[in-house]
């Protein structure tokens, strides 16, 4: 197939999903439909940063999101290789030894998840990665020539439509009929992870950087989400010191 002839396909898989929603083109439906094109599970994409905290964007079930969730609180995985190096990492399957050795904790964090495979397509568009493309697949997989150069077709478009919607929104009006649980609000999303970072930074008397690491590595070792930890941080339900451990109460202060 030519590479004219594949964009169009998957641009019309991807607009057929967004009329089932009713909405306007959107991540999720680029993920949805990469799902439905390629032997994968689950398919997610975050939004990445080497300036700002890095987050998750959107997934279309519950281990592809606690896998988006773990990349970032963990700082490894194939997510963060393939945005930090600029090329698709392909993982067939994560019980291969030498995977154990380079992402030692996500590694079997996510085969406890229900991920045996993982592919990582970074979003680039010339010198722009707001990005990138993660599909997972509950058993070991290959892509083949055809399935590899679909998924990565899927990821330029997924590039177009961030860029399109100015890295703002996963696309479509707030009751556009998207699955709430697995779509989040990239603006809102973005600031209250910022937001957090900033408070701990005050905390803690630190960098903004060691105050990201230090909002991860809760949110790990806590195995709570990264989101809800920095709505904890930014309510003063959660206070970080630089002298004992960080202490959680039940209400707003």
């Amino acid at each position: 197939m030519t590479p004219n002839g594949r964009s169009s396909r998957i641009r019309v898989l991807v607009a057929e999903q967004a009329a089932r929603r009713g909405a306007r083109v959107g991540v999720l439906d680029v993920c949805t439909a990469a799902v439905t094109s390629l032997p994968v599970g689950g398919a997610g994409i975050s939004a990445m940063s080497r300036t700002a905290a890095s987050h998750p964007l959107c997934s279309t079930d519950d281990i592809s999101e606690r896998l988006e969730e773990l990349q970032l609180a963990l700082g490894e995985g194939p997510c963060v290789d393939a945005f930090t190096h600029g090329t698709a990492i392909l993982t067939p399957d994560l019980r291969t030894g030498e995977l154990q050795h380079c992402w030692p904790v996500f590694a079997d964090a996510a085969l406890e998840a229900g991920a045996r495979a993982v592919f990582a397509l970074p979003l680039q568009n010339g010198a722009i990665s707001p990005g990138v493309l993660d599909h997972y697949a509950p058993v070991p997989v290959r892509l083949g020539a055809e399935e590899l150069a679909d998924a990565l077709a899927f990821a330029d478009l997924a590039t177009l439509v961030l860029l399109d919607a100015r890295i703002d929104e996963t696309g479509g009006p707030a009751d556009d009929g998207a699955p709430k649980e697995h779509t989040e609000d990239l603006g809102g999303y973005r600031a209250e992870i910022s937001q957090a970072t900033g408070i701990l930074t005050i905390q803690l008397g630190v960098g903004i950087d060691e105050a990201f690491v230090r909002l991860r590595a809760y949110a790990y070792a806590h195995g709570r989400r990264l989101t809800l930890v920095a709505a904890d941080v930014v309510a003063r339900r959660l206070r970080f010191s630089p002298d004992a451990e960080p202490t959680q109460t039940d209400e707003d202060v």
